[in-house]
């Protein structure tokens, strides 16, 4: 069966989806600082500038769903958003961060180029519907108890703001305690509804709340699922990236090192080539 085209949908001067080429969304899992933030994103966008790989900064300013009350969160709406409306301006970079609230979506859209639903509030009809008023693009991921033929719902939810301005993202579904597969009849799946998928690698990677207060994760998975996905179609790929994964704040079990980056992706851009090459 032949992978289905998705629609082209434009963030700032890239062409997402579409006949266009593999793009990249990455940057740390949080804020953990402003210089921090920066600087993750500038190595990121050098690697990508050097291999012509369209990409996108993502950073949370708060991440809500951490598996202890105790787990660093992030900066908070306002701070965080100063950090991001800094590096677009400066870095010239296109913009995603995640909404959790309706409350939130407002100020987060003056700032980021797509706003993120989380996966575990895929079904949130007010947020949904939110982030398609605001007019950005909105990236909803796939919840883990979601299967993929039911993400059409929220689609409908968004698009019947009458924006259509839609990605979806893959993370990986619930397979038991503490562990997720990654199912990759998704993608075709996912693209069959006509916009252009992504595929989160690192979140897949997790295993949620595997340390007892933290999630786990086995990095070492990264590259062949992301060669998989790739090979089965996807638009676009979602990496955690950091300097240093084991000192970071969030996910220090799955972010990939910013010194692997370039020759991963190197690897991964030879798979989509052929792909490509084939249609």
């Amino acid at each position: 069966m032949p992978v289905p085209l998705t629609r082209e949908i434009a963030v700032g001067s890239l062409k997402l989806g579409g006949r266009n080429g593999l793009f990249l969304i990455a940057g740390p899992c949080v804020i953990e600082s402003e210089a921090h933030a920066r600087s993750v994103a500038e190595g990121i966008a050098a690697v990508c500038a050097e291999l012509k790989l369209p990409y996108i900064f993502k950073t949370s300013y708060d991440k809500a769903n951490r598996t202890s009350v105790q787990s660093y969160r992030g900066p908070g709406l306002a701070e965080g958003l100063k950090v991001l409306k800094k590096i677009k301006a400066e870095l010239k970079l296109p913009i995603l961060t995640d909404v959790h609230e309706v409350s939130q979506v407002g100020p987060a859209a003056e700032v980021a180029d797509i706003l993120q639903i989380p996966a575990f509030l895929s079904r949130q009809t007010d947020l949904l519907a939110a982030a398609g008023r605001s007019g950005r693009v909105v990236n909803i991921k796939k919840g883990q108890f979601v299967s993929p033929w039911e993400m059409k719902h929220a689609i409908e939810k968004v698009a019947g703001t009458g924006n259509e301005k839609i990605l979806l993202t893959e993370r990986g579904t619930s397979f038991g305690y503490n562990n997720l597969v990654v199912d990759m009849r998704s993608f075709p799946i996912l693209r069959g509804f006509g916009y252009p998928v992504v595929f989160d690698v690192t979140h897949s990677l997790q295993l949620p709340g595997g340390e007892g207060n933290q999630s786990g994760g086995q990095r070492e998975f990264a590259e062949p699922l992301a060669r998989a996905a790739v090979a089965a179609g996807v638009d676009g790929l979602f990496l955690e990236v950091h300097d240093h994964p084991d000192r970071a704040l969030s996910d220090p079990a799955t972010q990939l090192p910013l010194a692997e980056l370039k020759p991963l992706l190197e690897r991964i851009l030879a798979v989509d080539c052929a792909v490509r090459n084939q249609h």
